[in-house]
């Protein structure tokens, strides 16, 4: 096959591409606030939440973050987004379940981070809100899962949710307009490398 008839059928595998693309663009008419559910056992859940956050902020809309479990602040995340005028930023956890190793304060840090989040998800004035490791609280039976599916669920009609953790529920992913598995293939820790500035925190 010469390049003529090479570049020509290129051309029209491309033109048919297109035309599918083009129609599935236009079928999807709506417009309503998404609820994301990013779990698995793979890096990258609450880096691409706080992606998301970047874009909203760049798009002049009002963010919340609550962050369950950490209890650092000391992330360049927070750094970096808890200068910006319009992110609502809270970390709201006492560290992972085995440095408190208290299941009864645990609990109670859960219920305190949750109001938090509730007020949130009440206000139509954010219209990103991030729930950083909320599915721990769920599997860990911090929270009522029934109570935390029916704030997601009657939120503000056009307010984002952004979910990460790993284990999400099959009830939270049932809920949710988007999930995202991410899957761990490889990861530097087992190797012996310690968590990098600006790439692990």
């Amino acid at each position: 096959m010469n390049t003529t008839d090479r570049d020509e059928r290129h051309k029209a595998r491309m033109a048919r591409k297109k035309a599918v693309i083009d129609a599935s663009i236009a079928r999807a008419d709506q417009e309503k606030g998404l609820l994301l559910v990013l779990t698995g056992n793979g890096k990258g859940k609450s880096s691409s939440a706080f992606g998301m956050v970047a874009r909203a902020l760049g798009h002049g809309m009002k963010v919340g973050v609550c962050q369950f479990i950490k209890s650092r602040t000391d992330t360049g995340e927070e750094a970096f987004f808890g200068r910006k005028p319009d992110c609502e930023w809270h970390v709201l956890g006492e560290g992972f379940t085995w440095d408190t190793q208290d299941r009864s304060r645990d609990i109670a840090t859960a219920e305190r981070g949750w109001a938090v989040a509730e007020r949130m998800l009440s206000d139509p004035a954010f219209q990103l809100v991030v729930l950083d490791e909320l599915t721990y609280l769920l599997s860990y039976g911090y929270l009522d899962s029934d109570r935390v599916l029916d704030a997601l669920a009657h939120r503000p009609e056009m307010q984002h949710v952004v979910v990460t953790g790993r284990g999400a529920s099959e009830a939270l992913m049932e809920l949710a307009d988007t999930v995202t598995e991410m899957t761990d293939v490889k990861h530097a820790y087992r190797a012996g490398i310690k968590a990098q500035a600006g790439i692990d925190l």
